[in-house]
């Protein structure tokens, strides 16, 4: 049940980051197709940034979770065996920590932005917790994300955001094909 939870949970936070990528391309387009009809979204380039931060950061934990984290394997594809899973729970520590330090931070930011009426600075004043919600939520579900997948290589299981090696030039076409390169 928990593990049912915890993907829709990162299928949710990737829907939520597909939503704000619409927004910004729905903005972009007002912004353009508006300007030669005097038609103009006051601070909007504010909200497209702050749609853009809450798109990308809402986004990280789905792509981790579907393997399609960039991820440098120089060392880690020359091991095998134990070795490699020892390398791999390692890893996974660093991540976690480095991961949970910066959303702790970014959700003591956000704390201290209500706690202290922060405003932006733009056209349209705002309190900037609300904008930076997209942001410290994403870091907090991508946590949650590095937690689960640590606790799941620590039990012996192997690592689930990781894909299996292409057998074939086909699937190295394909993947490429998918991922848009």
């Amino acid at each position: 049940m928990l593990r049912v939870a915890l993907d829709r949970l990162y299928l949710f936070a990737g829907y939520l980051a597909g939503a704000f990528m619409v927004a910004i391309f729905a903005l972009m387009m007002v912004l353009s197709a508006g300007r030669p009809v005097g038609i103009n979204i006051p601070a909007g380039d504010d909200f497209v940034s702050w749609c853009m931060a809450a798109m990308a950061f809402l986004g990280l934990a789905h792509t981790f979770r579907s393997g399609e984290m960039i991820r440098v394997g120089l060392l880690i594809d020359r091991l095998e065996g134990r070795t490699r899973h020892i390398v791999e729970i390692v890893a996974l520590i660093i991540g976690t920590g480095f991961i949970g330090f910066f959303a702790w931070s970014a959700v003591k930011m956000n704390y201290q932005s209500w706690l202290f009426g922060d405003m932006s600075q733009g056209v349209i004043a705002i309190r900037m917790w609300i904008p930076q919600i997209g942001y410290s939520t994403g870091l907090v579900i991508l946590f949650i994300a590095f937690v689960d997948e640590l606790i799941h290589v620590l039990s012996g299981g192997a690592p689930r955001y990781e894909r299996p090696k292409p057998a074939t030039a086909e699937e190295v076409v394909e993947r490429a094909i998918q991922s848009g390169v």
